[in-house]
């Protein structure tokens, strides 16, 4: 059975951007300026510190939280067990976009206001700059680089994390759905990535190819936004509402789940099947065959769920976070 574990009032609207959830920590954007380091059981704060309003994105990787906030044109690396600041970047004005990746931190590229900059994730020391400010999709590392994407453009590079220089680029059936906040690109669990085109398709992009390969096409228009991929499955949530469930490995349709209302981005494995949640703020458990086993109202809306092994569930609603049992947490 879902339960409430803890809330905790944000005093301003929840955004997804601006949450970071890691087996070990939950970090959000609150009270207009603040940064709160949270612990994943009770939610009490393990620390709270000012980095100005709406962070464009926050990160945690290792032992390090990485932000940028709007209204300044500063990259924030903080630690995340004390919230203490251990270096600032000056990567321009309205950057947006982090992606991280063991010791090289990507920043910049969010609709081409500012060009791609790597700093050392240690020093906040700069590695190398683009010439040109390109405009990219949330890049996504990879165990060669980073990956880019221009927005409604035909292609996705790969490019060295070192030096920036092009390693792979890959040619869309499409153009490339990037949406403007949240990933483009997401691990397929075999070490290449699933890529949204147009209104319909999913590509996979592999390390081997040079061309992208279709793997799904919906039979109605999908949401603006990544597909998710959790237990094997590739999840396609649709516009007009409902999902429809897809094999991972060839597309092979598993199942629907008809809804008259749109599904939040994140799909996440629970006791007995999956979790995922409506806008509307209702909270489902799906079983391993596509039926609903449970279906429970949380809350009047919810904006992003996420799954942490001490917390449950993770839900960003309106105006609040909350912590939810759901029976036992699987790994994806």
């Amino acid at each position: 059975m879902f339960d409430v574990r803890w809330e905790r009032p944000l005093h301003q609207a929840g955004s997804p951007s601006a949450l970071a959830v890691t087996a070990r920590h939950v970090v959000v954007h609150e009270r207009s300026t603040r940064l709160a380091g949270l612990e994943p059981a009770d939610g009490s704060v393990r620390w709270d510190v000012g980095v100005g309003t709406w962070p464009r994105d926050v990160v945690v990787e290792g032992r390090y939280c990485l932000v940028i906030p709007q209204n300044v044109s500063r990259l924030l690396c903080l630690d995340v067990e004390t919230g203490e600041d251990v270096w600032q970047g000056e990567p321009g004005s309205f950057a947006g976009h982090i992606a991280a990746n063991e010791d090289v931190v990507l920043v910049g590229g969010w609709r081409g206001y500012t060009p791609l900059s790597a700093v050392d994730l240690h020093t906040g020391g700069l590695l190398w700059q683009a010439k040109d400010r390109g405009s990219t999709a949330l890049p996504a590392a990879t165990a060669a680089g980073f990956l880019l994407g221009e927005p409604g453009g035909d292609s996705v590079r790969l490019i060295d994390r070192r030096d920036g220089r092009e390693l792979i680029t890959w040619f869309l059936p499409g153009p490339l759905l990037g949406p403007d906040t949240g990933p483009a690109f997401v691990p397929d669990g075999a070490g290449g990535f699933l890529v949204r085109c147009g209104d319909r398709s999913v590509v996979r992009l592999c390390p081997s190819e040079r061309k992208a390969l279709t793997l799904a096409r919906a039979e109605h228009d999908l949401l603006p936004r990544a597909v998710e991929r959790c237990g094997g499955l590739v999840w396609l949530a649709e516009r007009r509402g409902g999902c429809t469930v897809v094999d991972a490995s060839d597309g092979t349709v598993r199942w629907r789940i008809d809804h008259d209302r749109r599904f939040v981005s994140s799909v996440v494995s629970v006791d007995g099947g999956f979790a995922i949640a409506d806008e509307g703020g209702l909270l489902f458990r799906i079983d391993q065959d596509g039926a609903v086993r449970e279906r429970v109202r949380i809350t009047r809306r919810i904006r992003d769920l996420r799954g942490q092994a001490r917390s449950g569930l993770v839900l960003l609603t309106k105006g609040s976070l909350l912590a939810v049992g759901n029976g036992g947490l699987d790994d994806h």
